[in-house]
Parts: C-alpha cells; structure tokens; sequence
C-alpha cells in the first residue's frame, strides 16, 4: 500500500508564518516552529527553493519502510498575507493535488496547545489560508494550533504578532511537539485517524 500511495507524490505540508527573527516568537509563527521541528526529525536543513519565495526540505516522515511518506517541507518567505503564491508554486513544481496540502497555522477560535485537524472550511478571518484558498481553492488539510483569543481589547492584528507569554512557553515545547505529531500522523495515517488522535 506504501508503495501505491508513494508513486502518486509527495505530500506538501507548509508551515504559515512570518520571515525574519522578530518575528520568530510569535503567535502567528508556530506554523514554522512546526515546520522546523519536523525538518528536523527528518534530519534536513531549509534551504532557499530555487522555484518560488521560500525555503524547504524534502525528506521522508513516518516509521521506516513502506510507511513512511515522502514530504516536502515548506516555509513561505513572502509574509503571511501573500503565502498562496510560494505554496501554490511548489504544489505544481512537485505536481501535489490539493488534498495532499497540509497547512498548520496558528488558530484564535481553539485555546491554547489545543489541536483541530480538518480538511477543506473557510479561513475564519486568517490572512495566511486566505492567500492559500485563493491560490488554489479550499480543499487542502488544516493542522489547526490554539492560540486563544486575544485579552480584553487587545486588537487580534497586535495579540498574534506578539510572542507567546513565558507562561505560554512553558508548554510551547510540548505542543509543538504534539503538532509535529499530529501532522506525521495526517500524512501516514490518513485525517480520520489523526482526528481521532489529536482533536481535543
């Protein structure tokens, strides 16, 4: 069966965030840190892709042999708001259907370290899936990373460009680990079972 699901390509799965270290602590980068951490349990190091604004990684995630997957790691470097065009580059460069897109974001509906995992909705207002949907439609996963709303009258724009609270890093380690988890999971085991693994 690995070796069927293989020679239709690989999966894309792109962390959302913002380039540059002042950003890198953000709420809005965990998609990044998510990337990051599955680019190294890959063992590979981002690198600037030569066919869109972007670094990424190609490797393999999941149990070794016909278990495992083949990935390409994506970190659009264009900002949040214009991520579709790099992602959407890549996904006919590699030739990836939508459905085997996996975009992990962070989220302000679901509190947070809680995970949702989905396929295909709407972008509830995040400028990233915007960008996504409107380079090539709705139908791709979303690894979903809580981020809770905003304190009193705080505007969303300046709580998700702020970086997580210390008492927030506290845990930030262990449910980054959980998302990178979550999204090997998606792509080795399929969203059903992944969902009923990580949807808390």
């Amino acid at each position: 069966m690995g070796v069927t699901e293989d020679a239709a390509g690989p999966w894309l799965v792109a962390g959302l965030g913002n380039p540059g270290p002042g950003y890198a602590m953000n709420r809005h980068n965990v998609g990044f840190m998510v990337a990051d951490l599955l680019a190294e349990r890959m063992g590979g190091r981002f690198k600037r892709a030569a066919k869109a604004q972007a670094q990424v990684v190609e490797g393999r995630i999941g149990p070794a042999g016909p278990g495992s997957r083949r990935v390409v790691l994506v970190k659009p470097m264009s900002y949040m708001n214009l991520s579709g065009g790099p992602v959407n580059a890549l996904r006919e460069f590699y030739k990836v259907p939508p459905q085997r897109v996996v975009a992990v974001h962070d989220e302000l509906d679901i509190d947070y370290g809680t995970l949702r995992l989905k396929l295909g909705g709407g972008d509830n207002g995040h400028n990233g899936l915007k960008s996504l949907t409107g380079a090539f439609g709705r139908e791709y996963h979303r690894v979903r990373f809580g981020i809770g709303r905003p304190p009193g009258r705080m505007p969303v724009a300046d709580f998700v460009l702020k970086d997580f609270s210390s008492a927030e890093r506290k845990e930030l380690d262990y449910f980054v680990d959980r998302a990178a988890d979550a999204v090997e999971c998606l792509v080795t085991e399929g969203l059903e079972r992944a969902q009923s693994a990580y949807n808390s």
